[in-house]
């Protein structure tokens, strides 16, 4: 049994107050089914504007009814500070997925994502703070390396940003370690890498890579590739993102908070490998089925060209053990998809 499974275990025999932020998109609702798999109480907030109440249906139609009851929504947003103030009474811990993401939504709109991102953070985290949370989980993002190119991308080793948003996620850093400074405040940082998985919203201008091939694979459209295809990024499959969250959350040792973590496999895969897996995998279950061939664009303004995770500290000081693979998540994607849209 690994650490995740005994702390899952534990959970079940002892009830805690969460609160997820943006607990309707598609990484803070995963999160809430495992918690309320784990027979704990969730208050969620989230402002619909790029989360879905169908990903809460979901999850209520995967969890048991005495489960479900331990879940309450808020429909608010996280600029609102007196709602953050009276949301957080009484919580133990605050797992703060909301964010507007997207490198190309902030090139456009610097403003909305600096309001959401930081101003939206800092107001979580004041109101943590106020009410004496124990400890604050927050998503991070592997844009905070912007133009450092040694790979694999290690903690400490950071550039300068390469768009407003890597900005407003290293910001969100900093405040972390300055509130760890100055009013002894708990946190952990998890820098994402490309997290995937069923569920993921393929819709919008600024749709994730891999739900948006997914959904116009199975309808038979072109798909585009940005750049020569060589581009590479380490995918991370939802589960390990979930597994992340609760572990830096429950960690007990001291030395492993008021820190930074690379949150991803560990996994190299370039656009045109990650192409071919989706295709595999729609062939496989259908070898007739009609798929175009890709569509290369220009390079998208603020990407980098590689990104890899050096994980050694997540698993070090987190006891963070990724299960599921590039390749087996890109499965469990394409069932599910094929599974809902048909």
């Amino acid at each position: 049994m690994n650490q995740y499974d005994k702390i899952k275990k534990s959970l079940k025999n002892k009830t805690k107050n969460w609160l997820i932020t943006g607990v309707a998109g598609f990484i803070g609702s995963n999160i809430l089914k495992t918690l309320l798999a784990c027979n704990q109480k969730v208050i969620g907030l989230d402002n619909l504007a790029t989360g879905h109440l169908r990903n809460l249906k979901s999850v209520e139609s995967e969890v048991s009814t005495d489960n479900w009851k331990n879940f309450e929504f808020v429909k608010g947003d996280i600029l609102d500070f007196e709602l953050c103030q009276s949301i957080t009474k009484d919580i133990e811990f605050v797992l703060h997925q909301a964010a507007l993401g997207s490198v190309p939504r902030s090139i456009k709109d610097p403003l909305t994502s600096n309001n959401v991102n930081v101003q939206g953070f800092l107001n979580v985290m004041v109101a943590s703070r106020d009410s004496n949370v124990k400890r604050l989980v927050y998503a991070a993002s592997s844009s905070t390396y912007g133009d450092h190119k040694d790979l694999p991308k290690v903690e400490k080793n950071i550039g300068n940003p390469l768009s407003p948003y890597g900005v407003t996620k290293l910001v969100n850093e900093l405040y972390a370690d300055i509130f760890h400074q100055l009013y002894n405040f708990n946190s952990i940082g998890l820098r994402y890498f490309n997290v995937f998985g069923p569920l993921q919203d393929p819709e919008g201008p600024y749709a994730a890579v891999i739900p948006k091939w997914v959904d116009a694979i199975s309808k038979s459209k072109e798909i585009q590739i940005n750049g020569d295809g060589e581009t590479s990024r380490d995918f991370c499959f939802i589960d390990n993102a979930v597994q992340a969250n609760i572990l830096a959350a429950t960690i007990l040792n001291k030395d492993s908070l008021n820190q930074v973590y690379n949150v991803a496999f560990g996994e190299q895969t370039s656009l045109n490998e990650l192409f071919k897996m989706i295709k595999e995998q729609f062939l496989e279950l259908d070898k007739d089925f009609e798929i175009r061939k890709p569509k290369y664009a220009s390079f998208r303004q603020g990407d980098v060209r590689h990104s890899l995770a050096d994980i050694n500290k997540a698993k070090t000081l987190l006891g963070y053990e990724p299960q599921i693979r590039v390749r087996e998540g890109i499965i469990k994607t394409v069932n599910r998809h094929l599974k809902i849209t048909t």
